[in-house]
């Protein structure tokens, strides 16, 4: 068991009625057309390896914004660009390429190579955009913006901002009845999306709330870290066996690494947490986590427009399909009994931000980093101190901005986190105002596992993306942005309970330096045996 979660726990290390993106937004195009004359005339991306017959179809997305005079040239030819308001895509091959992609296809004789292309966008002759790709792999689209490939049938998305909300905010293991009583309330729909799911409790709600006739679809990771266990499995097939429709992200052509995110759409809410779906995530039994359920019928469109995309993918195996022939890993549940001492309330959001990776959640916390006047405060498994997070932390740090990092204290995790320690501790002794802790739960809670962060007293992030480039770059991950001072409130007030719990654990590690302080001058001033034997003793329970 203790096997099957390290390495879960290590996976995102190096482990929307919304408009998407139009760098290589394939759905809703005429919504991204409505702002594209607003920007500037930019490639947006190139497809020129789709795997059909010499590469018929393959096309350039290019953006005018309305400017007149454009020309799109590959080296060997050029092309016009039409000035259209939004965004088209040129091809030799239009009739081919409208099966490819739903954006508006204009005929141009422009020929791609899949052994690299460096692509110039000209008005009146005078370059405005470029791109260089190498060799293009198969069935991918080369994203301009974000300079990276990206797998065929994935949309980018735009961070989306669905305005003001009441919300229920929520730590665990100390209030997970905002979970279950939220996925029994399921009507009209129940829209799952995580990494693994394995709880009883849960699969209880699905089932219960698919026989009131409910639309009930599940959709979860086909290839987690360490492999699906028999409950998970036993799990998943008991939903189909009740007629749930259940999907797994799986197969050589995944979109994501990993479909890591972790949220719900019920009705007309939203359910997001850091937590999987199983009874260390949900059932109070171990976790330290971090969640929120939004009362608001915009947010749940566009978490259910990302479950849509996600679940409809040509990588969405249904279960019955991905079980055959597999073989499952035996693992067990999380067993504890932790105090409630931090219950759920309701706060009001000023601003709800759906952020998701890979796209643009990433991106939009470095940026709500490098903004901060005040404080930031990040509780995470793991934090990659070779990354542009921890990067825009220490950034933060040397401008005077007060950071705060709390990490796992999972036997598994000791050897990064402690280099996250002694990182800190380096740029502190330089003079930057930053220090990292390992969690002591000193029995409030098993583990760390949320990932999330408040930011100025003024914002809170919470969401699955852990803090490393490979999250946000590779994985399905969904984040909210909670602005206000409810939600920052709330969960700043967790934070600092958890921070001031771990004191004994700072940088001397668990035998802190203001504990061998005082016990120094005791023994100096009493000189007592019994005393010492009093300090071993102590000494003993704050290790354990």
């Amino acid at each position: 068991m203790l096997a099957v979660c390290v390495l879960c726990c290590l996976l995102a290390s190096p482990v929307a009625a919304a408009p998407p993106s139009a760098e290589t937004a394939t759905d809703g195009a005429a919504a991204a057309a409505a702002n594209a004359s607003a920007r500037p005339p930019s490639i947006l991306g190139a497809y020129p390896n789709p795997l059909t017959d010499g590469d018929d179809g393959e096309y350039v997305v290019v953006r005018a914004g309305g400017a007149s005079n454009l020309t799109l040239s590959d080296g060997e030819s050029t092309v016009t660009v039409p000035p259209d308001e939004g965004v088209v895509a040129l091809s030799a091959d239009p009739a081919r390429t409208r099966t490819l992609t739903d954006r508006r296809v204009v005929a141009a004789r422009l020929g791609l190579s899949n052994a690299g292309e460096r692509l110039v966008l000209r008005r009146d002759g005078v370059v405005v955009d470029e791109t260089t790709y190498g060799r293009a792999p198969d069935a991918e689209r080369w994203n301009a913006t974000e300079k990276r490939w990206v797998p065929r049938g994935l949309t980018l998305r735009d961070a989306v901002s669905t305005g003001p909300a009441n919300a229920t905010a929520f730590v665990l293991p100390d209030d997970p009845s905002v979970v279950r009583e939220t996925l029994r309330s399921a009507d009209d729909r129940l829209l799952l999306a995580g990494y693994t799911l394995s709880s009883r409790r849960v699969a209880d709600a699905l089932v219960a709330a698919n026989r009131r006739g409910a639309d009930v679809r599940v959709l979860v990771e086909g290839g987690p870290v360490g492999g699906v266990s028999t409950r998970q499995a036993e799990t998943l097939a008991r939903l189909a066996r009740a007629g749930v429709a259940v999907r797994v992200v799986s197969g050589p052509r995944a979109r994501f690494d990993y479909h890591h995110a972790k949220y719900a759409v019920v009705d007309g809410r939203a359910l997001v947490s850091t937590e999987n779906w199983k009874p260390s995530g949900t059932g109070g039994r171990e976790n330290r986590g971090w969640g929120v359920r939004l009362d608001d019928a915009r947010t749940a469109e566009e978490l259910a427009a990302v479950f849509e995309h996600d679940f409809g993918g040509a990588d969405a195996v249904p279960w019955r399909r991905y079980r055959q022939g597999r073989s499952f890993v035996e693992a067990s549940p999380s067993g504890g009994d932790f105090p409630r001492r931090v219950a759920a309330e309701s706060v009001a959001v000023e601003e709800v931000r759906v952020l998701t990776a890979p796209g643009n959640a990433g991106s939009e916390v470095v940026e709500r980093v490098e903004e901060a006047n005040r404080s930031i405060d990040v509780l995470a498994p793991r934090v990659d101190t070779d990354g542009r997070l921890f990067d825009a932390l220490a950034g933060a740090a040397r401008r005077g901005v007060s950071v705060r990092i709390l990490l796992s204290n999972a036997w598994y995790d000791e050897e990064a986190n402690a280099a996250v320690v002694n990182r800190t501790r380096t740029l502190r002794e330089r003079g930057y105002d930053i220090e990292a802790r390992v969690a002591r739960p000193d029995g409030r809670f098993g583990k760390v596992h949320a990932k999330g962060a408040v930011v100025d007293g003024e914002r809170a992030f919470v969401g699955s993306l852990n803090w490393n480039d490979h999250a946000a770059t590779e994985n399905r991950e969904v984040v909210v942005e909670l602005v206000g001072d409810g939600p920052a409130s709330y969960y700043g007030a967790a934070f600092e309970a958890d921070w001031r719990a771990s004191e004994l654990g700072g940088d001397d590690g668990w035998w802190g330096s203001e504990t061998k302080t005082t016990v120094t001058l005791a023994l100096g001033a009493l000189c007592s045996l019994g005393l010492a034997a009093w300090v071993t003793k102590k000494t003993v329970r704050f290790e354990t």
